[in-house]
């Protein structure tokens, strides 16, 4: 890395403390995490800028801040197991890796999840586990093997109405999942805990403008 992309670096990590992003762990993984090598070589010396990025097939790179404030809202701690849907290029995948024991990731779009895929090989990211699923259905079992339920979910895709049931259903009692819920225009970035195997609670973070949740693996010729 050259002394000018350092320098980026720094000052994107600076940025995301002035926007009161205060947890030292979160801002370490993304301080570490080399956002340039997951976004498209037309859009690299816009790497480091706070803002989303096209990735391809009509799917974006978050915001750092968004993603700052998404994993932070977690609480994560270095044994929880995470799901995520919506591994995009990877990067946000990446950051959790840093923070937890284990990552299950699921993308829909097969070529974004083979280069997310080709990055954490080349970064040496070990404790990943990605598939090509409908997110919407959670971690599916695997050679009869069933990894849920989960310590935290993330979702990076937003719901129409609500949290796909199977979501809710694949998260421990006192886990937490962070997800957009609403349509195109009207999307809340909203924190969910489960209080117990029969109730949750919920608040809301921020508006957001994220793509939709959508079923099934996407075919060939989806561009969104």
């Amino acid at each position: 890395m050259n002394t000018q992309d350092i320098n980026r670096r720094i000052r994107l990590i600076m940025d995301l403390r002035n926007k009161g992003i205060t947890d030292t762990a979160v801002l370490g993984a993304m301080e570490r995490v080399p956002r340039d090598k997951f976004v498209p070589s037309s859009v690299r010396d816009q790497a480091w800028e706070d803002m989303a990025l096209p990735i391809g097939r009509g799917q974006t790179i978050s915001q750092p801040y968004v993603v700052a404030s998404m994993t932070a809202a977690l609480k994560i701690s270095d044994m929880d197991k995470i799901l995520e849907i919506g591994t995009g290029c990877g990067y946000q995948t990446a950051v959790l890796a840093r923070l937890c024991r284990r990552v299950y990731t699921i993308e829909r779009h097969k070529p974004l999840l083979n280069r997310a895929e080709k990055k954490f090989e080349e970064l040496k990211i070990r404790n990943v586990t990605a598939i090509a699923a409908d997110g919407m259905k959670g971690w599916p079992k695997i050679n009869g093997i069933d990894q849920a339920p989960f310590d935290k979910i993330i979702v990076t895709a937003a719901a129409r109405e609500k949290p796909p049931q199977a979501l809710i259903d694949q998260l421990k009692p006192g886990g937490m999942m962070i997800i957009p819920v609403g349509p195109s225009g009207d999307q809340m970035l909203k924190l969910y805990k489960k209080e117990s195997d029969e109730a949750y609670s919920a608040r809301d973070v921020f508006p957001v403008r994220f793509v939709p949740l959508l079923p099934d693996i996407a075919s060939d010729d989806e561009a969104a």
